[in-house]
């Protein structure tokens, strides 16, 4: 009967591990990927130009454009925000005074 089990369970870690392994050959110099929704993935290295920037819309737009987002946000450190991951979103986080510190997507 333990044979059973451990065999069981083998079949069951293996069902599991080859669910996580990807077969993706999609070149990662691409800035704008698509995801299995057709909605574009953020690319925040593209977007990184606004940091010790002052945030304004304009600058948000820019940012959005050159990282290939659907959505773009500027957080504030007083700004709560749900723990949801989103990849076609970019976040330029600022500090108090409105001056971008990082950036990420999410």
């Amino acid at each position: 009967m333990p044979w059973k089990l451990a065999s069981l369970g083998t079949l069951l870690a293996v069902a599991v591990l080859a669910g996580c392994s990807t077969t993706s050959t999609e070149s990662t110099t691409d800035p704008v990927t698509t995801t299995d929704t057709g909605h574009s993935r953020c690319e925040a290295k593209a977007a990184e130009f606004t940091i010790g920037k002052k945030a304004s819309p304009e600058l948000l737009e820019q940012a959005r454009t050159r990282a290939g987002a659907q959505n773009a946000r500027f957080l504030l450190p007083t700004d709560m925000v749900t723990l949801e991951y989103r990849s076609d979103r970019l976040n330029l986080n600022t500090d108090a005074s409105r001056i971008v510190i990082r950036v990420n997507c999410g």
